[in-house]
């Protein structure tokens, strides 16, 4: 997982070491994206203050026009000096942080009104302050800022405080997934040690290590591994219960020459869906089935796929699952993600099938 990240700046802490700063509510005013957003915003705003202002004799549109560019000039100003004073931003609290931007954005406005007043007069475009003497003007156009501005920080500051809650509700949901090993798979694992420690100590040996690799990632609070550790996982998990099923459990592995293994995804993706596949699909098989994991590449996403058998419907309501594990998967990816990775289920009357499909990084 390579999420985007988070607004934190270095700073050297009393004994010399760096120490993270403080995680800031206000937005990345240097990315396009947010540019973008706000000037957006900032020709709303132009337009409701267009329609709510007097009839003017140049007309509707010179009104909204000249008003346009006043307000996209507060706004670019705006989003410059934030942009370039970023780094000084974090290093504050929130709160403080909150006032600054404030501050800034009437400074930029005091700044941009005069100069609209200036060029309105010198060219003879009397439509921003015409009615208006110029010191009511500076305050009305002062006192707008300050509204929009206190309001747009209160947004975002909310905004942060939910996207915290929800990704705690995310942390919460990996670590109780990282807890739920089932007892059974536990003692059916030792009893299977147990059983090959006299016959087969090597192989004895080999499933105590891949059981204590498997409980090491559970324990882990790593968010992201690399996909080709989430194999090595998986296939740890699936060599434990291929000890216990014997013949009963096939498994075919279909992974592409040109996936990147290296490519990071949040920790305990695959394993869990594996898991899944054999508690609901395979045990209550009496012949057993195949479980198919194939990982691909497909038009710009990476693609993980688990398909597995179902038995029929009244043996499959014997062991209904609560869809823990598929829940706390997607919630992780849309976090990580952004929106932009996609996890869909399909099932037939004997299949069943989950598709992952993870934006590939830039």
């Amino acid at each position: 997982m390579d999420p985007k990240p988070m607004n934190f700046t270095p700073k050297h802490s009393q004994d010399g070491r760096k120490t993270p700063a403080r995680p800031l509510f206000l937005p990345d005013f240097c990315e396009s994206r947010t540019v973008f957003v706000v000037v957006l915003m900032a020709q709303l705003l132009a337009f409701i203050l267009a329609l709510a202002s007097e009839p003017r004799p140049q007309g509707f549109w010179v009104n909204l026009a000249l008003t346009s560019l006043f307000v996209q000039w507060v706004a670019l100003g705006t989003v410059f000096t934030l942009c370039l004073n970023r780094g000084w931003l974090r290093r504050l609290r929130p709160l403080n942080a909150a006032v600054a931007a404030w501050l800034i954005m009437l400074a930029v406005t005091l700044v941009m009104s005069v100069i609209a007043l200036h060029l309105s007069h010198r060219l003879g475009w009397y439509t921003l302050g015409s009615g208006f003497p110029v010191d009511e003007f500076l305050m009305r156009a002062l006192a707008v800022s300050a509204i929009v501005c206190a309001v747009a920080l209160r947004y975002l500051y909310v905004q942060k405080q939910w996207q915290e809650n929800v990704e705690a509700e995310a942390r919460s949901r990996v670590q109780a997934l990282q807890a739920r090993i089932r007892p059974h798979f536990l003692f059916n694992s030792m009893n299977t040690i147990a059983n090959l420690t006299r016959s087969q100590p090597e192989q004895a040996e080999s499933t105590v290590m891949d059981l204590a690799d498997l409980f090491r990632a559970t324990l882990s609070t790593k968010d992201s591994v690399t996909l080709n550790e989430e194999v090595g996982l998986a296939q740890r998990y699936l060599r434990i219960e291929a000890l216990r099923l014997g013949d009963r459990l096939q498994v075919e592995w279909r992974i592409d020459e040109s996936v990147p293994m290296d490519y990071p995804i949040p920790s305990l993706t695959l394993q869990p869906l594996v898991e899944n596949s054999i508690y609901h699909g395979i045990e209550p098989l009496t012949e057993g089935g195949t479980v198919a994991v194939e990982i691909r590449l497909r038009d710009h996403y990476l693609h993980i796929i688990v398909e597995n058998p179902l038995p029929p419907e009244k043996e499959r309501n014997q062991r209904p699952g609560n869809r823990f594990a598929q829940e706390s998967i997607r919630q992780r990816l849309a976090l990580a993600y952004r929106g932009e990775a996609r996890m869909e289920t399909t099932q037939s009357r004997e299949r069943y099938r989950v598709d992952i499909s993870l934006p590939r990084r830039k």
